[in-house]
């Protein structure tokens, strides 16, 4: 074992070492962004709602037949609403020069590639989408959990985006 091969090297990345790009952002400290997060996007969709059911109180739509296709057709417009509104608020606010969302920032972290570069919008989207339909997948949440016990602290949505969650300071 005195002889370990050296890592694979690809021609279009340079080799970076953790300590270069710096400290992996721990489990607690994401747990904890990912709340504050929940709970700026919870407002946003509070509001949301908010407008939605005052305007169907106002408009004082009765529940038969004709009606009740309508106020479905807008729920469902509202839950789509809500969907796009929790990707954009992850996707545009983590592809900022930033790299993190408000969650994140309040707690020092910043998200990045593997190679220590800034995300693209295309890679926070994939990133997001595998957090909130792949990950929950692993039973007993053992797909966020990796973030507490791998070295690089990576939930299984890092690792198949390719990201890192590191600390600022």
């Amino acid at each position: 074992m005195a002889n370990v091969p050296p890592p694979p090297t690809w021609p279009d990345r340079q080799q970076v070492v953790i300590g270069e790009i710096g400290p992996p952002g721990g489990f607690w400290s994401r747990f904890v962004a990912y709340w504050i997060d929940g709970l700026i996007v919870t407002i946003a969709a509070a509001v949301l709602v908010g407008v939605f059911t005052a305007t169907v109180a106002l408009k004082d739509v009765p529940l038969d037949g004709e009606d009740t296709a309508f106020l479905i057709g807008w729920v469902i417009v509202l839950v789509l609403a809500l969907i796009v509104i929790n990707w954009l608020y992850e996707a545009l606010m983590t592809s900022s020069p930033r790299g993190a969302t408000l969650g994140k920032l309040a707690l020092g972290l910043r998200i990045v590639r593997a190679d220590g570069a800034q995300l693209s919008f295309g890679r926070t989207t994939a990133r997001h989408f595998l957090k909130v339909l792949i990950t929950p997948l692993v039973p007993f949440a053992i797909g966020y959990l990796m973030a507490a016990f791998t070295a690089r602290k990576r939930a299984l949505h890092d690792v198949l985006a390719d990201t890192l969650v590191i600390r600022l300071h």
